[in-house]
């Protein structure tokens, strides 16, 4: 039942995609944003406390419902899966602004591409160049994927799969929304959301890491992945990047720049850095690297649901 879910669900978003302002995204943004009203009191423990009755309100009903759903008989345990998953997969949140991009620097307009990337990433991308846009694009999409996609995956796997795969999505928003730059008086608050994802997001960052190795250069992909992911200052981008840079032949990130946000500025360090991300293998990212990009991903992809078809016959036969 969990193959087939995954895969209806997958069907039913490449058919109709939900769109990422959806009313039900919107609901619980807006309850995130009450919970931190409510919650934030400029500590850390109330950060803490804000989380879980976040995940409480929202994974409870979904076991509710669940295990109703089991009740009533498979087919309403399999629709309720299909729904889960296909809220809770964002795999065409981000693609049109990927292959718009694509499109645009393909054709020679790299004005277009500059405002679908800013739009898409809400940073500046004034005087970027073509390599430059390449590159974020390609760092964007890796990490989209991971998190909108790969992520659901595992633990939509677990034994309470609709609650599990709700608990990444929210976890993984909380994490980014309560840990926001531009909002005064969150640090302290967003410091348990932040460490909560890690340890949620631990398996399945590497479980990602691998895919990409094995459906890419595998030699180079983990070659970067044990030597430069320590160079970001987020450990999880850091695996991704490097991983999937390496199973593309590129060099993805700046890993410069992450090092010295976490390292003390001592010109010997920082000379050191600069030799060392010099040294990583792949070439700079091209217009070739968005093309890369969509073949590895898809590979990913199908790795996944080979590996998930083979689970679920298992447990058939079983």
């Amino acid at each position: 039942m969990t193959f087939l879910s995954i895969l209806c669900a997958l069907l039913i978003e490449q058919l109709k995609p939900l769109r990422a302002d959806n009313p039900i995204y919107t609901e619980i943004k807006a309850l995130a944003v009450r919970m931190e009203g409510w919650f934030n009191a400029g500590q850390a423990r109330h950060g803490q406390r804000g989380w879980i009755f976040m995940m409480l309100a929202l994974m409870v009903p979904t076991i509710l419902i669940y295990w109703l759903c089991i009740k009533i008989g498979p087919i309403a345990a399999f629709a309720w899966n299909v729904c889960i998953v296909y809220l809770t997969l964002g795999f065409r949140h981000y693609s049109h602004f990927f292959t718009s991009i694509q499109l645009a620097l393909n054709a020679g307009d790299d004005a277009t591409a500059r405002n679908l990337l800013a739009e898409w990433t809400r940073q500046d991308t004034a005087g970027m160049e073509v390599a430059e846009i390449s590159r974020i694009a390609v760092e964007k999409a890796l990490i989209s994927t991971h998190r909108n996609v790969f992520g659901v995956f595992f633990w939509f796997l677990m034994p309470l799969g609709p609650a599990c795969a709700v608990m990444y999505r929210v976890a993984e928003y909380l994490a980014r929304a309560w840990n926001d730059p531009n909002r005064v008086g969150s640090e302290m608050f967003g410091q348990f959301s932040a460490r909560a994802f890690y340890f949620i997001d631990w398996i399945p960052v590497r479980l990602t890491a691998v895919a990409f190795a094995i459906v890419g250069n595998f030699e180079d992909a983990i070659y970067a992945w044990r030597n430069f992911a320590g160079n970001w200052k987020d450990e999880a981008i850091g695996i991704i990047l490097s991983s999937g840079g390496g199973a593309m032949g590129f060099r993805l990130g700046t890993p410069l720049e992450n090092a010295t946000d976490i390292l003390p500025v001592d010109a010997a360090i920082v000379d050191s850095i600069a030799v060392e991300a010099d040294s990583a293998p792949g070439d700079e990212p091209s217009i070739r690297a968005l093309q890369s990009t969509v073949g590895l991903v898809w590979r990913a992809l199908l790795l996944w649901m080979l590996l998930l078809l083979l689970l679920s016959i298992a447990v058939w036969l079983g």
